[in-house]
């Protein structure tokens, strides 16, 4: 029998296109899987029931997959740094891998975990699989990491594509003895999202598993991603997205098959429209891995503004204000449309996120950080470097070029929800109001009363203004 390697998955939860799993297939057939649910991760107080829910849900279908290749996914409940060596250890594994990940966090638990797994004599084999290019090899000729978009998306859309890795097939598991070794070693029965203590009723947008996401990119890819260019913004169409951001985050699927659909869109495509709606899609990827790189590089992201004029900033911070905003109340109806959204659904539509952020950071005037902390609290496809550029990016305190990008509500109701499909959707009580009142917020105030629908708690020309004094305050100094 040939040695056995443990496969520790992070956020590549499945089988196929897994470049570490294929890796660890290439080198035994006796294959296992891991997944360590860490206590320090679950007991933060950002994580959101919603995507607890779907990573389980992934773990469920994972584990099947497993069963279906011959060999098993054990689970941990504990802190890896001591739970990994020691499920090694006591398994007598010859190797553990793992795929690389960017986060602050991950990499300092890998580096412990990497010199406790050399103490105890077992090898280790690290691989980049989240990215199509990893953040070594996206650099600026002097070989600097980019701190601007567009140039990197230059550079990593001239690079060639890696092609999907092997499926993991016909491994071998552990044996009836070796399964009670795991079990005496901390291997319990996967529990459930409630088991954990996130509870999460609504359903989710995209059904969790390999097999869902497989099945939602080859939708996307043969109907929707030719108008993507023009649907996108329009947060009243469901079909304009690809809904595959949360499949992204825990690695449902792997990013190179993404790309390769893309290229099989792209080699089908009969007009040029239909090209740059696949190619703007493609952008949308390359942010993702924009967002990851900067995060690797500048690992300081993740606890405060890059741009020195926000990392000082005078922010107001008022809690009835904050409330307001978190609940869906602060009388302006696209903003209060697209929280209520993510309230109910864990999920909200990207052109809304950037409205949202940019009113509670410009209009409320409320820190960045606050409203970041929100989104991971509610997103079922919160994901630390995404969600960070984002915010980064609406708040201008990112690394951005244009330093002061600020939404007004009105004008992009009046762009990307024109008929208030969208607000009526999400706040019913308003659903009897003139789209002219929706569209601009200019809501009678014996409507609002009679509707139970709030006034507005800004006004939003006055706090530009005011925004953009302090923000020129803060250059100064």
């Amino acid at each position: 029998m040939s040695d056995l390697i443990l496969f520790w998955h992070r956020r590549d939860l499945r089988l196929s296109d897994n470049i570490g799993l294929a890796a660890a297939r290439e080198k035994s057939q006796n294959v296992v899987g891991v997944f360590c649910l860490d206590p320090s991760l679950l007991q933060r107080d950002e994580v959101a029931p919603a995507k607890i829910n779907y990573m389980m849900g992934c773990l469920q279908a994972l584990q099947q997959r497993y069963a279906q290749a011959g060999s098993q996914l054990l689970i941990l409940k504990a802190d890896p740094q001591s739970a990994i060596p020691g499920l090694a250890t006591a398994l007598k594994a010859k190797a553990v891998f793992w795929n690389l990940d960017v986060e602050p966090y991950s990499q300092k638990r890998d580096r412990a975990i990497q010199e406790a797994l050399k103490q105890a004599g077992i090898s280790f084999r690290n691989f980049w699989d989240q990215l199509l290019h990893a953040p070594d090899e996206i650099r600026t000729g002097n070989g600097d990491p980019y701190t601007v978009y567009s140039p990197f998306w230059r550079n990593w859309s001239s690079k060639p594509k890696a092609e999907p890795a092997k499926e993991l097939e016909a491994a071998i598991g552990l044996t009836e003895q070796e399964q009670t070794v795991a079990q005496n070693a901390g291997a319990i029965a996967l529990p459930t999202a409630r088991d954990l203590g996130f509870v999460w009723d609504n359903p989710l947008l995209l059904e969790p598993g390999e097999a869902a996401a497989q099945e939602r990119l080859e939708t996307f890819c043969d109907h929707s991603i030719v108008d993507y260019q023009e649907q996108r913004n329009f947060p009243f169409n469901p079909e304009g997205t690809s809904h595959l951001s949360a499949a992204l985050k825990f690695g449902a699927i792997g990013v190179r098959t993404v790309w390769a659909k893309t290229t099989e869109a792209m080699e089908q495509a009969r007009s040029d429209e239909a090209k740059d709606g696949i190619r703007v899609w493609r952008q949308e990827l390359a942010w993702r891995e924009f967002y990851q790189t900067v995060m690797y590089f500048f690992p300081q992201l993740a606890d405060g503004a890059y741009r020195k004029p926000f990392q000082n900033f005078p922010w107001d911070n008022n809690p009835e204000h904050f409330k307001a905003w978190c609940e869906g109340k602060t009388g302006y109806p696209i903003v209060d449309a697209a929280m209520r959204q993510m309230n109910e659904l864990g999920w909200m539509h990207n052109r809304c996120r950037m409205i949202v952020a940019s009113f509670l950071t410009k209009d409320l005037m409320i820190d960045v950080k606050l409203g970041e902390k929100y989104f991971m609290q509610r997103l079922y496809d919160g994901d630390l470097s995404a969600n960070n550029g984002g915010w980064q990016w609406s708040a201008s305190s990112g690394m951005d070029p244009k330093p002061l990008r600020i939404f007004n509500p009105a004008s992009q109701t009046k762009k990307f929800d024109s008929e208030a499909e969208y607000i009526r959707q999400w706040l019913p009580e308003l659903r009897s109001i003139e789209t002219e009142d929706l569209v601009t917020g200019n809501i009678l105030p014996l409507d609002r009363d009679r509707c139970g629908y709030p006034a507005p708690i800004v006004d939003h020309n006055e706090q530009q203004k005011r925004f953009k004094a302090l923000y020129q305050q803060q250059r100064a100094q």
